[in-house]
């Protein structure tokens, strides 16, 4: 239903997990672009990576093939994935070779330049909406963030004069429905849901429809979390996106996959899963500001070529950023 609150629905629906209390929720507005490294929002402290690879380097730069060794060792550990991260030392290793200066700066300099090159590959540019309405399909594990992370885009749509509408196709759980129209309540936007356990397809089909016919700008398609493993859940993505397909083709305009960056290299395994069953184009690291690691991002880049479009680094609605390759850099190797 588009624009109506109704009642709650029943929580006898099937869940995929415990329904919880939804907090109370504050949105303040405008909704501010947080500051940070390079405006990336990354305010609290820097990955961990770039100090130890300071360290090893030291003033004089590598002394030794062991401490390249040691290099490869701190990205590995840091979620950048091992076959990214023998390529980058290798590239990194030939360019300092080459460089005038051969001290510990200049290593370091190489090294963020072959990460910033293999991450540009897969840069978006500008995120862009194109011809209303535009349809954005979020898909995403359980716990990973996604419905917040579709208030924040929300939020920032909004503020760019955007009009927008939610919604509520994760079924599976009255308590998301409930938490989306919280959302769109906050912000002043509708919220196409149906009751718990109601087929997503048809609220997927039921939210194009309204936001066609009132002319939006944008709406904002929540879906179930659920593992990659789950087969039959997997394939019910694919479903929602081809009844977007059929309704408005063309659509959906972006499928943004909501990764936690402190899930690691099991990111990368979601990744896989949810783009081939449904088509993700781009991903949204969500709570890059509580790891220590932070190098998924390039193993996103490498292994998968799909662009991250924002990062999450806070829990305000305006803790939303763009992704910035240079910013991402500099917090990633910055001691």
């Amino acid at each position: 239903m588009f624009g109506r609150r109704r009642e709650r629905p029943p929580t006898s629906e099937p869940q995929d997990e415990p329904t919880n209390q939804i907090p109370p929720v504050t949105v303040p507005r405008p909704a501010r672009a947080p500051s940070g490294i390079g405006g990336l929002g990354l305010r609290a402290r820097p990955s961990g990576i770039g100090a130890r690879i300071r360290s090893l380097f030291g003033a004089a730069g590598p002394q030794s093939d062991s401490t390249w060794d040691e290099v490869e060792e701190v990205l590995i550990a840091g979620d950048v994935g091992a076959s990214a991260t023998m390529e980058l030392v290798d590239a990194a290793r030939t360019r300092f070779g080459r460089s005038a200066a051969r001290d510990g700066e200049s290593a370091r300099a190489a090294l963020a330049q072959e990460i910033r090159d293999r991450l540009t590959v897969v840069a978006p540019g500008t995120f862009e909406l194109g011809p209303p309405p535009s349809v954005l399909l979020f898909v995403g594990v359980n716990g990973s963030g996604k419905t917040t992370t579709i208030a924040k885009l929300a939020a920032r749509l909004q503020n760019e004069g955007r009009s927008v509408a939610l919604a509520a196709a994760d079924t599976f759980r009255a308590a998301a429905i409930e938490q989306l129209r919280i959302w769109g309540e906050q912000l002043g936007m509708p919220v196409i849901a149906q009751r718990a356990g109601a087929d997503p397809g048809a609220v997927a089909f039921d939210a194009v429809t309204a936001a066609e016919s009132r002319g939006l700008d944008a709406v904002l398609i929540d879906t179930a979390g659920r593992l990659q493993n789950k087969t039959q859940l997997m394939a019910e993505l694919g479903k929602v996106r081809r009844v977007v397909e059929r309704r408005l083709p063309g659509q959906p305009r972006h499928v943004l996959l909501v990764l936690d960056a402190t899930t690691g290299q099991n990111g990368l395994s979601q990744a896989e899963a949810f783009s081939a069953e449904a088509g993700v184009t781009g991903v949204i690291l969500t709570k890059l500001d509580g790891t220590a690691k932070g190098g998924i991002a390039v193993a996103i880049a490498d292994r998968l070529r799909l662009p991250v479009l924002f990062v999450g680094v806070g829990e305000g609605i305006g803790d939303l950023a763009p992704f910035d390759v240079d910013a991402y850099v500099e917090w990633l190797l910055a001691a």
